[in-house]
């Protein structure tokens, strides 16, 4: 990846930077130059303790995105705070989402930095499908969807009082690091050879796919530009465009079929889910939101290519084999190290 044209100087702050995509900004900005801060529960990652507060070239600090004291402790210094944290496993979300943008909003409003949130779809309710603009109605079907127009509304106020924000939407997530996924929980197994690949949206049915490098790299680009974007700029990635429900499944069994594996496709069991959920707060919230597999759903990327002259885009089975390899799924013994070799071919 080129690096991109930034001061030496300039300090980030990530939230979120244990996580797929809060880790791969935190990367991508390590890589092109920034000093990049992570709050983390406990500091580094147990795997990385062994080199300290600095691992991988990235400064992990012991906090809490719930204590405002310990944002802006991080924060200090920073231009740039990238607010990538969520509660685990959809729990919580009612208790501690919003207090933690509002921790952060404080801290950007101290020291001056730029806000940038990987957003999503669940603001937007099916009267607004198949296509999304940024300026289509927010009318959430969800608690969750409510939460995130709640999330937003507090960043877009802050930005009339000086705190700017960055928002970029973008579909279903997946990547080599991205472990809480649809990708990794619905479609494959994690850690296993890949042999069965579910297929959970309705038959012809389209869905969004955005491959987590190429979310994190148009970031990046926008955080270039963020003296000149608007106080509160919103944009929006196509990223991978499955038209009928079965691209994504079938890049996965030609992939697979090239590492010596004969994949077979099957339905999602949404059954088996609806029976589990009253027991099961993952599979609860699965269920709220299976409405995004049951109508297609676009979103138009005019105004980020407008602002960057193209989107960020790697090929689909070149990002699908980068993420079988991280997450296991081809058999190798290295798939951290094969799936960061695929990836950082990826071209923009």
């Amino acid at each position: 990846m080129n690096a991109l044209p930034l001061n030496q100087q300039d300090h980030a702050l990530v939230l979120g930077a244990s996580g797929g995509i809060g880790g791969e900004v935190a990367r991508q900005l390590r890589d092109a130059g920034w000093q990049v801060r992570a709050l983390r529960r406990g500091g580094a990652p147990a795997a990385q303790e062994h080199s300290a507060r600095r691992a991988d070239g990235i400064e992990w600090l012991d906090g809490d995105a719930l204590s405002r004291d310990d944002v802006l402790r991080a924060a200090q210094g920073c231009a740039v705070i990238v607010h990538a944290v969520n509660p685990p496993g959809y729990k919580r979300w009612a208790q501690v989402v919003l207090p933690m943008i509002d921790n952060t909003l404080a801290a950007a409003a101290k020291v001056g930095a730029t806000v940038v949130l990987p957003g999503t779809v669940y603001n937007y309710g099916p009267e607004t499908f198949p296509l999304l603009r940024e300026d289509s109605p927010q009318q959430p079907l969800t608690r969750k969807g409510a939460i995130r127009v709640a999330l937003e509304r507090r960043m877009q106020a802050a930005s009339e009082r000086g705190v700017r924000s960055i928002v970029v939407r973008a579909g279903d997530f997946f990547g080599p690091r991205v472990a809480n996924s649809w990708f990794a929980q619905g479609l494959v197994k994690p850690g296993v050879p890949v042999c069965v690949v579910r297929e959970p949206a309705s038959p012809g049915v389209g869905h969004a796919w955005s491959y987590v490098p190429d979310v994190a790299r148009t970031m990046l680009e926008l955080i270039a530009r963020r003296d000149t974007l608007p106080p509160f700029a919103t944009y929006h990635m196509a990223g991978h465009w499955d038209a009928d429900g079965t691209q994504i499944t079938e890049a996965i069994c030609r992939v697979a079929r090239r590492h010596g594996l004969e994949p077979q496709r099957k339905r999602f069991s949404w059954g088996l889910v609806r029976m589990m959920s009253p027991f099961v707060t993952t599979l609860r919230e699965l269920m709220e939101m299976r409405y995004l597999w049951r109508e297609p759903l676009q979103l138009v990327n005019a105004r980020l290519v407008a602002e960057l002259g193209r989107e960020p885009h790697t090929p689909l089975d070149e990002a699908v084999e980068a993420t079988l390899l991280g997450l296991d799924c081809l058999g190798t013994r290295e798939p951290m190290q094969k799936a960061a070799t695929v990836s950082s071919r990826h071209s923009t």
